[in-house]
């Protein structure tokens, strides 16, 4: 085989491999981009509320753009379409995950700008990790299941302890 028919075929057989291996390594940095941004949607929406006044209006707003926003990209991007089976088979409290997190959201829009945004996210990112580890460990909501060991304890209790220290000082 010439070399240029060798690197052709060895091109094509790890090609998918190297953008899987991209992809793979994109997934902690846009994580930890959808955290940071999180922090400033909370103080964003903190504004929100004190130019609109009404907080209730204010998580309006921010759920209306979200709901534009949203259907447009579906518009654009419709498919994978899901199945009458699939619907059916989805568990009852799955489409709740949105207020779920509404309330989360509204919950920065009232006190955010009370307790600052460090205090306000350490506590939240604090809590969501303390009951991550409960979900991973028993495998609640259908979650896989990942045991709590000493060092998923250690994690958890440094991030209590941080929070600690943020809120007291």
């Amino acid at each position: 085989m010439p070399a240029a028919g060798f690197y052709r075929a060895r091109r094509a057989r790890t090609a998918p491999r190297e953008t899987e291996d991209f992809l793979q390594a994109l997934i902690l940095p846009l994580i930890m981009l959808a955290g940071a941004m999180q922090a400033f949607a909370a103080v964003m929406g903190a504004q929100l509320r004190v130019a609109l006044v009404n907080p209730w209006l204010a998580t309006l707003v921010v759920f209306a753009i979200n709901a534009f926003f949203f259907a447009a990209v579906y518009a654009v991007r419709p498919l994978p379409v899901p199945t009458l089976e699939s619907v059916a088979a989805m568990p009852w409290w799955a489409p709740f995950s949105g207020l779920i997190g509404a309330l989360a959201g509204v919950v920065g829009i009232f006190f955010i700008d009370k307790v600052g945004a460090a205090p306000f996210n350490g506590v939240l990112i604090t809590a969501n990790i303390v009951a991550s580890l409960a979900i991973d460990h028993f495998g609640l909501l259908g979650a896989p299941h990942h045991a709590l060991n000493i060092g998923r304890l250690a994690g958890g209790a440094l991030m209590v302890g941080g929070i600690y220290l943020i809120t007291a000082f």
